[in-house]
């Protein structure tokens, strides 16, 4: 039986963590009053400053296979526990479908790091594998599925056209970076840019009109952002500064 098919509730819904999973069940116990939470206050009591996060929050609204995600709403609100407006989260009490991620085998994990040289695409720095993150260039949140299987046989093409690397060492985290700039874009249709700069390889600062939102169709929105892809990001912005640099001569 598919998560789309099952009547989910509380109870059973529960019962889908495994044993190793502390976070989430704890997150999930704060919201299940369907009160809003600010994250000050629901990360303390839970010890943990990855309250938001793919762990947290954005794990749980994702859903995995065998678990739908969570309607949970972010917004400024009076907080049920310490009764001061802050930002909050809150589940509706619904149940949506599931649009996971479905894992990225160890070998395919390698041939993925090796194609790239090891080298973050924002900064160009050789580093060690537990400093990069392998990022899916299209966001999860903009899926609407659980994703296809990702294969160890992927070619270089396919890995291209799937992910990029990006750091996560002790001096900052790109893959979290990208994720707020996704939920700004996600929340407001405007697409976001990295570094302060404001430049698109295609398309401008709107999310394109008649572009779905989510779904296969919604990668065609994010072509163009330089969070969906660095490297082509920079390479046309050096063209431009080239072809300016022409003129001025």
């Amino acid at each position: 039986m598919s998560t789309e098919d099952k009547e989910w509730n509380i109870d059973n819904y529960k019962k889908t963590f495994s044993g190793r999973a502390q976070l989430q069940p704890a997150i999930f116990n704060k919201l299940s009053d369907c009160k809003w939470h600010c994250r000050d206050c629901a990360g303390k009591d839970i010890d943990s400053k990855q309250y938001a996060g793919g762990g947290g929050i954005q794990g749980l609204q994702r859903g995995t296979k065998n678990r739908p995600g969570l309607v949970i709403v972010t917004d400024n609100a009076i907080c049920s526990d310490c009764h001061e407006l802050k930002t909050c989260d809150r589940w509706t009490g619904e149940f949506k479908k599931s649009n996971s991620a479905s894992g990225i085998p160890k070998k395919l994990q390698k041939a993925i790091f090796e194609h790239y040289s090891y080298t973050d695409c924002i900064e160009q720095r050789v580093r060690q594998a537990h400093e990069l993150v392998i990022d899916h260039r299209f966001p999860m949140e903009r899926w609407g599925n659980v994703e296809d299987s990702n294969p160890v046989t992927m070619t270089d093409a396919e890995i291209e056209e799937k992910f990029q690397l990006l750091k996560k060492d002790a001096a900052g985290n790109h893959n979290l970076l990208k994720s707020r700039a996704c939920e700004r874009c996600i929340k407001t249709n405007k697409r976001q840019y990295p570094l302060g700069i404001k430049f698109y390889y295609e398309g401008n600062e709107d999310w394109p009109a008649g572009c779905p939102k989510e779904g296969p169709e919604a990668k065609k929105g994010c072509i163009g952002c330089g969070w969906y892809n660095f490297n082509a990001w920079r390479d046309a912005l050096n063209k431009e500064i080239s072809k300016a640099n022409e003129v001025s001569y």
